[in-house]
This record gives structure tokens, C-alpha cells and sequence, in this order.
């Protein structure tokens, strides 16, 4: 039971509550003392009933004290300090009570006017007046054009004259006002001036990326070499070769033949990633098979890229509307957002804008996942469109969808003079008449819709913009007269699929993709818990969500017994209505209740996965998934996703069956979505086969089976020199140059990471990928110092391996093909004449041997630092050093303190060179 656990007794051990560590002669401030005396009143009852739960079970012994202060040992401790109570409304008939001349701000509302005149009137009355805004600029521009002149501040450090007004830029939750005799005081912030308080968001890291890819290798795994194929990754061996040991990944081809790759050449490996289910073959080497392999796929993409730049050149010439400018009431809407922008939706808005202003018709898609802020970018394309007199059909693939948008777009243009319709079969036939009759008529300014919309009784009387959200979802029939209405009207697409990276910038400036990656709201990462099937615990969880007046999803992927599941859970649960929805239900059954659902009419949705996409229901803030164990990693992940959009903590359970061993697999995939966080490795992993799908949605099923060939990393670098080529092709340019071979490094040094310095298998794989990846001498010296900051002192190995990466990047400077170790000397060669020869003569003279492409040094005592001299003399950019420089017992140093990672800090004297 839990009492074998010695953590259980620890509140018995340690009973001192927090005001306890408070310091001598502290004040304790009260905030609202009834709402504290009910929260404490609300601990006692949820204590005592779990303890009669758990006495029932025989889990803890009967009698047993509850493990928290109780109301009234709280109030005790409170008692023994001085105490500060803050009242919202009357305090207590006291002497001590002093009532402060505070009061609540008038709001506005978005009713700009208004403030102009409130705020003008109430300066003139000698009252101070301060803004806190995210929209300072806008609101000085109006001020300023009323007559009232104000600077935007970052701050105020002291009271300002009366009569005076500031605008800070910033943001507070709510604004107040202050009277007094010496001067009324008025605040007010966006949460008055336009009825919402925008809210922070906080930066969010880039995800791993292919660094992550890589460290996530596990033996058995596809990999793929860029020159050598497809293979299976067999792990990670030592080997010496004349005296010299290194770390090597061994790969496995076909017919049993191996290939060791220098660990520091990993950037020419990378994991393969192809359509999901899809099994690759492994290459054999030597045979030819890859280069026909490479040679095919490049074809395909040649004519791809041909296809897709044909297509662009002739939307670029088509006829279309070019909207005007920005309006006044365009700001205002815009000013109105409750959150503060993302860097990406400022970009996708300006691409939009722009696209919808030029003269040719749009065809932009937006990606990002759910709540990343797609329908605020439709809101405003759609108003945009609105003010320059067209009409705007929002085109959604299901009808609760269809509700939600409606709900959104008809409370962001609130204040506005805004028709808003939504068009599905949850509209009587009546209203459905009217509704296409007003649209006919130009009555409607924005039609929300699934594809009853695109029916041939719906007619629009100006249509200006077409907003399709998921198009991937709707069938081939719509999808062609979508087609017809892209060379007509300005399109814009939305889409949760996420595309990958490296594709969407392959094929940026053929299709105009818009890509939102920051999270958006200050979201708590979801507190996840993998464990076996336990009523209890179900109960316990769904409870809590009811507390806070949340709602559950409660997964379970068999659509068989389902109904069962959820009467167990009735039973369970009597205090909760619950629900089920499921994809073989009746469309109209499904919809409504999934609608109601949506509307608070139930606690808890048992489903199956088809809420993997879609829906975006801020209450929803607890997951369960039974039977976790059976889905793939990225379902997991999506899943866990539908949670944790509002402000409260989410909670994911991921249940397995306690009868069953899981399988290893299983395991893995549970254990990575356990340790996933929206920012690490495991997000890219999960994202992998979801990435796939958007490859595939975005090229089409042949280029798939091209993609499966030769692996997602390697086709996209094709496709991205494909477009390069045929673009300076299609603009009369020359053709870019091919990329370079790539840089042969093969010094007499051991050069690797012991198992002793760093154990873990993916840590070291890590460590050599960044290794492989390093940008610049900078970057090198940076993480030179992170990993003494996370391993310790580098042993020398390590140094020698620094050491080479800074060689690398060197020779890269310098153009080098290769520089190897070769008979007693090392030897620096380049495809053409080596440039800056007669400086290498000069500075070096008898130590060197200068040839037309090649450069020998001698291999002995300081040929490290020799080597470091002559590669920064190639540099293109070299000027001489202020004084001259001893190259025999040091590295050098291209600008002052710059650090050698094979010496150390770099050190000068005077001496001849």
C-alpha cells in the first residue's frame, strides 16, 4: 500500500505550515479573508472524503490523521502575525477599517469615440490621466489629431502635473481611479479601452530539429548517406587505424556489407524519414543502385519544380481585385485582438495583406497547428475584403466547425456594421432560402459554411475572398471547383497539417505558404502521467476537472464497446453526464453531440480519435486515453494536444491495461510522449509521419513514392536545388553553382568522445552532430565552453577533436576540397589555384611548400599550430595581425580573444614570423 512509501509520512514528520519560515515582524495581507476561509473549508471536505475512500480500500489505516492543517490550526497560525485584510466590496464596522478612495474604471468597450471625449473632458477637469496599452502608438496618433499632444513612455517614475495625459506601453490586467483632494487619478488599460486585456505570450524556442532526429537513433534504425544510400544504423564502434583511434558510425547495406563513417562526418548522415508503413530497401554499395536512385528522384523533382513555377507564372498574370488599403476600422478591429501578436502572425498578416492589395488573385496557405492563430489572420483577411464592399465565403469541412468560426468571426466584428451567416444543415430549408436569397441579394457580408456552399443554389453577388479551413479534408469534386475559383477570386487556406521545415522552404516563392510556428497564449506545459487502468484513479481525475468546471475527453479507440466504456463510467462517475461520439455514428447524431458537448451540455466525451483534429474547446483540460499502448506515437501526441488551450494546468492520462505486458515498442512510444515537452526531441519524432502526411497532402501521391526512395532530408535538399535551378532558368539567370564536394578531414590525431567523458549512446550522437553542424568559430567557442559546463574538463581526445572541427570550418573559408595527413606531411588541396599563394610564400618561406592547388607542411612538433597559421592566411577576408606573431608554440588567433579549441586560450608574443 502507499504507507510502504517513506515520502507518505512526510507531512507527520515536518507539520510547519508556510507562515511559520516567515521572518520577525513580517505583515501577512489577507486578500478577500471570506473566499480564503471557503477555499480551506473546500480542502477539509475533499481530505476527509478521499481518506474515507481510502480507509474503505484498506490503503491507510482507519484513524489516521489528514496530512494538512485544517481550517482553524490555518486562522491560529494566521493570528499570531499583524494582518492586512483587503475587502472587494463593505469591510467589517471597525475601528482599524480605513476605506481607500479607489474605484473601478469606466469601460469602453472598443467605443473609441467615447474615450477621446471621457478622457479629453476629464484633463480639462485637472484629473491625471494614464493609458497602459499595447496600442500606444495607435491611440497617440488619435489623441494627437483631437488636439491632445502625449508622448509614449515605458514607464512613470513620478506623478505627472494634473491635467496630464500619458500613454505607457505596456500592459496591466485592469484599470482604476483614484479621488482625492490633491487630485483625482484615472488608469485605464486595454482591458477598458477595448474590453479584453491582451495577454503576454512567451517566446518559444525552435524545436530540435534534425540535430534531435539524429540523437534519437536507435540500433536497427534507417539512416540514409548521401552518397552511399539507404542503410540500417548499427551503432557506434572505436577503431584504430595506424595508431590513430576514432568513433565511427557503422552502417549496415544490403548483402550483409558494412560502412564505418567518422563521426565527425555525421552531417552527411541523416535519419530516414519516408511515407508511414513504408519499409526502404537497403542499398548496395558499390553496385550503382543509389546514383540511378538520386538520378530518378532528381528528374522528378526537375519536372515538379517546372510544373509548380509554370503554374505560379501564369496566376501571376491572371486579372483580380486589388483591395485597398487599410482603413481606420480595420486598426480598431485590429487593435481589439485579446493577445499580443505573434512574430509569425505579424509576418503572415503583412504576406496577406500584401498579396490581397496586388492585382493578381491570392493563393496563400497558412500553416500551424490549433490555437496557433490562424482564424484571427481569417478574421482580418475577411474584414479587409469586407471593407472595400466584396463578400467573403469561409468554407469549413464540418458543421460544428462551421458553429465555432461563426461564433468567432460574429464576436470579433462585434462592434462593426458586419452581416454575418452561417450556411450548414443544422438550418431549417426556410431559413436556409433566405439566407441564399440575402447572399444573392448582397445583404450578407460573410457566409460561413461547410461544402453546402459550394452548391449550385448558393450564388454570391460580389465575391472578393474564399477562406478554406483543412481544404485536404474536403473530396475531389469540391476540390475542382475550388480550383476554378482560385483563378477567379483572392484565396486564402488554412492548415493544421503541419509542412515541413526544410519543404516549405524548398518551395518558397512558388507557392506563397505562410507558416505560424510560435505557441501562441502562456500555455502550462500538460502534466502527463503513464499508468496502468485503474478506476480510482479515473474517478479521481475526472472529479478534479469537474471541480474547477472544466470538461474530460475520455479516449477509447474501439468503436465495438464503446457503449460499455461509457456506462462503466456512469456508474463510476454518477456526478458527471457523459457522451459518446464515435465516426460510425449517424453525421447529424455526431455533430449535435459533439456541439453540445462544445456548449457544456456534457462533462465527459468518450470518443475514439476523431478528435485527434479539429475541434478547439478551451474547457477541455483533462485527457484520458485507454489503452494508450495500441496508438502510434504521433496520434498520442495530437491527442494530448486537444488539451491545455485554455489557462488552467492540462492533465493527459495514458492508460494501459494492468493484464498485459507492453510490448518494447509500446514502452518507447509511451515513454517518449512522457518526456516529450512541446520543445524537445520527442516533439520532432511525434511530428515525423504527421509531417509525412503534409508532405504528402502538399505534393501529391507520385512524389510520395520519390520521397519513400530516397528519404524526406535528402528529397528536400533535391527539390530545393530543383527550384533554385529552374527559377534562374524561368528569370533568364545564370544557373547556380552546384553545391561544393564535400570536406575530407583526415589528421593524425585521436579524435572522439569516450564512453568515460559521455556514456549515453544519443547524448554522444548529440554531441557529434552539433559537432558536424557547427556554423562558425564562434559557435565552436561557445559550445566549447557549454560542454565543459555539462561534462567537466575535456579530455584530450575531446580536445583533438575540437581541434579538427576548427580545421574544418577553416578549410571551409578556404575553399579546400581536403586536408589529410599524407607521407610526413599534411597536405591542404583545392579544386583550382589556391588564391593568396604569394601570401603563404611570404609569411611562411622555407616551412612550406606552396604549390598551384595544393599546399604541403611538414608533419612535425607544432604542426597543429602551422597548420592553424597557413589555413587563417587562406582566409578571404585575412588582414595582418597589429604585431608579429610566433607561430611555433601557438594557435592563432584570427581576432583578438578568439580561442583555439585544440590549445586552449590563445596566447601572443613578439618574435620573427
Amino acid at each position: 500500500g502507499q504507507g510502504s512509501d517513506p515520502g507518505f509520512y512526510a507531512p507527520f514528520l515536518s507539520p510547519a505550515l508556510l507562515v511559520d519560515h516567515l521572518p520577525p515582524g513580517s505583515l501577512v495581507v489577507l486578500d478577500e479573508p471570506a473566499d480564503v476561509v471557503h477555499l480551506l473549508d473546500e480542502l477539509d471536505a475533499q481530505a476527509v472524503e478521499a481518506r474515507v475512500a481510502l480507509e474503505a480500500e484498506g490503503l491507510i489505516p482507519r484513524g489516521l490523521p489528514l496530512p494538512h492543517a485544517g481550517r482553524d490550526e490555518v486562522l491560529g497560525a494566521l493570528a499570531r502575525w499583524p494582518v492586512v485584510e483587503l475587502h472587494r466590496w463593505v469591510a467589517p464596522e471597525a475601528p482599524s477599517t480605513v476605506t481607500l478612495p479607489f474605484g473601478p474604471a469606466p469601460a469602453f468597450g472598443g467605443r473609441l469615440r467615447q474615450v477621446m471625449n471621457e478622457v479629453t473632458a476629464r484633463t480639462r477637469a485637472g484629473t491625471r490621466v494614464v493609458l497602459v496599452t499595447q496600442q500606444a502608438a495607435r491611440l497617440a496618433e488619435l489623441f494627437g489629431e483631437e488636439g491632445l499632444s502625449t508622448a509614449v513612455v515605458r514607464e512613470v517614475r513620478e506623478p505627472e502635473p494634473p491635467g496630464s495625459l500619458v500613454i505607457v506601453q505596456g500592459t496591466l490586467r485592469h484599470g482604476w481611479q483614484f479621488d482625492r483632494p490633491d487630485g483625482a487619478l484615472l488608469l485605464l488599460t486595454d482591458s477598458e479601452l477595448f474590453g479584453f486585456t491582451k495577454q503576454r505570450r512567451q517566446p518559444r524556442r525552435a524545436g530540435g530539429g534534425r540535430e534531435a532526429f539524429l540523437s534519437e537513433l536507435a540500433p536497427g534504425d534507417y539512416v540514409v548517406h548521401v552518397e552511399h544510400g539507404i542503410a540500417r544504423f548499427a551503432g557506434l564502434t572505436r577503431r584504430a587505424f595506424d595508431g590513430v583511434e576514432r568513433e565511427y558510425l557503422e552502417l549496415q547495406y544490403a548483402e550483409g556489407d558494412r560502412l564505418f563513417v567518422p563521426a565527425d562526418q555525421l552531417d552527411r548522415v541523416s535519419r530516414y524519414v519516408g511515407p508511414a508503413d513504408h519499409r526502404p530497401q537497403l542499398t548496395r554499395l558499390g553496385s550503382g543502385d543509389w546514383a540511378r536512385t538520386k538520378e530518378r528522384v532528381r528528374r522528378a523533382v526537375t519536372d515538379l519544380a517546372q510544373e509548380l513555377l509554370q503554374l505560379y507564372a501564369a496566376r501571376e498574370v491572371l486579372p483580380g481585385h486589388a483591395f485597398s488599403p487599410d482603413t481606420a476600422w480595420q486598426q480598431e478591429l485590429e487593435a481589439s485582438f485579446p493577445y499580443v501578436e505573434t512574430p509569425d502572425q505579424l509576418t503572415a498578416l503583412r504576406e496577406i495583406k500584401a498579396d490581397m492589395e496586388r492585382p493578381r488573385p491570392m493563393d496563400r496557405i497558412v500553416v500551424g497547428d490549433v490555437g496557433y492563430g490562424k482564424t484571427e489572420l481569417a478574421v482580418r483577411a475577411a474584414f479587409k475584403a469586407v471593407m472595400d464592399g466584396k463578400q467573403v465565403a469561409v468554407l469549413v469541412p464540418t458543421t460544428v466547425l462551421a458553429q465555432q468560426h461563426f461564433q468567432t468571426f460574429t464576436e470579433r466584428m462585434s462592434g462593426f456594421p458586419v452581416r454575418i451567416e452561417v450556411l450548414s444543415r443544422f438550418r431549417s430549408e426556410r431559413e436556409q432560402r433566405r439566407i441564399v436569397a440575402d447572399l444573392a441579394a448582397g445583404r450578407i457580408d460573410i457566409l460561413i459554411g461547410t461544402h453546402r456552399i459550394l452548391q449550385a443554389d448558393v450564388r454570391f453577388n460580389d465575391l472578393g475572398l474564399v477562406i478554406i479551413d483543412e481544404e485536404q479534408r474536403f473530396g475531389v469534386v469540391h476540390k475542382e471547383r475550388l480550383k476554378e475559383l482560385r483563378r477567379e477570386v483572392d484565396v486564402l487556406t488554412l492548415s493544421a497539417t503541419p509542412i515541413p521545415r526544410t519543404l516549405h522552404m524548398s518551395l518558397s516563392g512558388i507557392r506563397d505558404i505562410s507558416t505560424l510556428e510560435t505557441a501562441p497564449e502562456e500555455r502550462l506545459p500538460i502534466k502527463t502521467f503513464v499508468t496502468e487502468f485503474d478506476e480510482r484513479l479515473i474517478r479521481e481525475a475526472i472529479l478534479r476537472e469537474l471541480d474547477r468546471g472544466g470538461q474530460v475527453y475520455f479516449v477509447h479507440n474501439r468503436v465495438y464497446n464503446i457503449d460499455l466504456v461509457a456506462e462503466r463510467l456512469r456508474r463510476l462517475v454518477p456526478e458527471a453526464e457523459v457522451a459518446v461520439a464515435h465516426g460510425q455514428m449517424p453525421e447529424d447524431t455526431l455533430e449535435q453531440v459533439m456541439l453540445d458537448f462544445q456548449q457544456g451540455a456534457y462533462d465527459v466525451l468518450v470518443c475514439t480519435t476523431i478528435i485527434e483534429s479539429g475541434l478547439d474547446i478551451p474547457n477541455v483540460n483533462t485527457i484520458i486515453i485507454n489503452q494508450a499502448d495500441k496508438l502510434g506515437l504521433a496520434q498520442l501526441y495530437q491527442l494530448r494536444g486537444r488539451v491545455g488551450r485554455g489557462a488552467h494546468r492540462a492533465y493527459a492520462y495514458l492508460l494501459y491495461d494492468r493484464h498485459h505486458a507492453l510490448s518494447e515498442p509500446a514502452q518507447k512510444r509511451l515513454q517518449a510522449i512522457f518526456e516529450a515537452s512541446e520543445l524537445g526531441a520527442g516533439f520532432q519524432i511525434a511530428l515525423r509521419d504527421l509531417e509525412i502526411r503534409g508532405a504528402g497532402n502538399l505534393l501529391g501521391a507520385e512524389q510520395s513514392g520519390h520521397l519513400g526512395a530516397v528519404g524526406y532530408e535528402l528529397y528536400s535538399q533535391m527539390l530545393a536545388d530543383a527550384v533554385r535551378r529552374m527559377r534562374a532558368l524561368h528569370n533568364g539567370e545564370p544557373p547556380p553553382p552546384p553545391p561544393p564536394p564535400p570536406l575530407t578531414i583526415d589528421l593524425p590525431l585521436t579524435a572522439h568522445i569516450p564512453e568515460t567523458y559521455v556514456a549515453d549512446l544519443n547524448l554522444r550522437l548529440a554531441v557529434y552532430q552539433r559537432l558536424a553542424q557547427m556554423p562558425s568559430l564562434e559557435a565552436l567557442a561557445a559550445y566549447r565552453d557549454e560542454l565543459r559546463d555539462r561534462f567537466g574538463a575535456l579530455p584530450p581526445a575531446v580536445e583533438n577533436l575540437l581541434y579538427a572541427v576548427q580545421v574544418r570550418l577553416l578549410a571551409r573559408g578556404a575553399g579546400l576540397q581536403s586536408v589529410t595527413a599524407e607521407e610526413g606531411d599534411i597536405v591542404l588541396r583545392a579544386a583550382g589555384p589556391i588564391a593568396h599563394r604569394e601570401r603563404l610564400r611570404e609569411a611562411f618561406a622555407a616551412r612550406v611548400q606552396v604549390g598551384t592547388a595544393q599546399v604541403r607542411l611538414p608533419l612535425r612538433s607544432g604542426w597543429r599550430e602551422l597548420l592553424l597559421a597557413v589555413l587563417e592566411r587562406l582566409q578571404p577576408g585575412w588582414q595582418p595581425p597589429q604585431s608579429a606573431v610566433d607561430y611555433g608554440t601557438f594557435a592563432v588567433e584570427p581576432q583578438a580573444r578568439r580561442r583555439s579549441p585544440g590549445e586552449g586560450t590563445v596566447g601572443r608574443r613578439s618574435g620573427r614570423p
